[in-house]
């Protein structure tokens, strides 16, 4: 009688190259709304002077007691519903900001508590403004992989509580809110098509917060500081913006054939009407094409991406086989483009 032991059969994998579509989108606004007129009270600057070097003409500003999550799971929901599909279902939630809850644990995490998404793989990136395209990168991988089916990737943010609202060059910028869009496998003639990111990490000191990590800990001086605030150096920001927007949004493109003339749609971060229409001229497209609500809620950073795209899809303004580029921009630098088949 032999002893040899026995042989474990191994299923074979699944198609690691399954297609991947957003199956749903949504997205989440404070109420109260911040003019130009309102920030004319708090700060020397005036209404022309903001709409003429950014076209922002009033933002969102979360409530005291709002949380981050709070609007994470806002606009999660509401992309759940557009998508058909219960928290219950969600194999993965990825959220995207730089403005979390607390340090630990995550703001995934407590989103996932709020969904109710019990069997869900939990973590955050940070990727400042470029977090939302980053994090659909991440999961379309995870679907497209056959590890995951249903992945809820959130870009959100409270910058309110990280501007100081007495500088000038910072405060007429921002606000708050939330995006959100469902991944799953669906037929490839609706999916993500290709994608293309980068960093300059040389970069760093250009846009970024000092404090409340390990290299400046939070202590009384850092507060007194202002050191956790947003801190940039607007004139190089714009400049790497616009190069970096515009070669990876090449890229992309290249990545599965396409040319800038074959987009219909493209869906740019709303940091500023210049840096936009400075990208729209030198890839030669007319303004008609790029879907813009800076006007109405300023950079969001990894919210406004997926905003953006969140209410071109409700407007009627995407249509079904319409090709449409993502291209974001943010600190780190880092800088994406992702180029979508809707």
């Amino acid at each position: 009688m032999t002893n040899a032991k026995r042989k474990t059969r191994v299923p074979p994998p699944r198609d690691p190259m399954r297609p991947v579509a957003i199956a749903g989108t949504g997205s989440y606004l404070p109420e109260r709304v911040l003019t130009n007129a309102d920030l004319e009270k708090m700060v020397d600057t005036n209404d022309e002077w903001i709409v003429t070097r950014t076209g922002i003409r009033e933002r969102r500003i979360a409530k005291p007691e709002e949380k981050t999550s709070d609007m994470a799971a806002a606009a999660a929901r509401r992309a759940l519903r557009q998508a058909h599909v219960p928290a219950s279902s969600l194999d993965g939630i990825v959220v995207a900001t730089l403005t979390p809850d607390m340090v630990m644990p995550n703001t995934a995490c407590i989103v996932q508590d709020v969904l109710g998404a019990k069997k869900a793989g939990c973590f955050d990136i940070e990727a400042a403004c470029s977090g939302f395209t980053y994090g659909l990168d991440i999961g379309r991988h995870f679907v497209a992989s056959g590890a995951m089916d249903n992945v809820l990737v959130v870009g959100v943010e409270k910058l309110s509580t990280v501007i100081d609202w007495e500088d000038r060059t910072t405060c007429i910028l921002f606000g708050d809110g939330a995006g959100a869009a469902v991944l799953q496998s669906r037929d490839p003639g609706h999916h993500i098509v290709a994608s293309a990111m980068g960093s300059n990490g040389t970069l760093a000191d250009l846009l970024y917060i000092p404090a409340g990590g390990t290299r400046h800990p939070t202590t009384a001086q850092t507060v007194a500081e202002k050191l956790h605030y947003v801190r940039m150096g607007g004139r190089e920001v714009f400049k790497h913006a616009v190069t970096q927007m515009c070669k990876v949004g090449r890229k992309a493109l290249s990545n599965c054939g396409l040319n800038v003339e074959d987009v219909d749609w493209f869906i740019p971060h709303q940091a500023n009407i210049r840096i936009i229409q400075a990208v729209a001229d030198r890839l030669g497209t007319p303004m008609e094409k790029w879907f813009l609500n800076i006007e109405r809620y300023g950079n969001m950073s990894a919210a406004s991406a997926a905003v953006a795209l969140d209410e071109a899809v409700r407007s009627g303004s995407v249509q079904d086989g319409d090709v449409v580029l993502m291209i974001v921009f943010g600190g780190g630098f880092t800088w994406g483009a992702m180029v979508l088949q809707w």
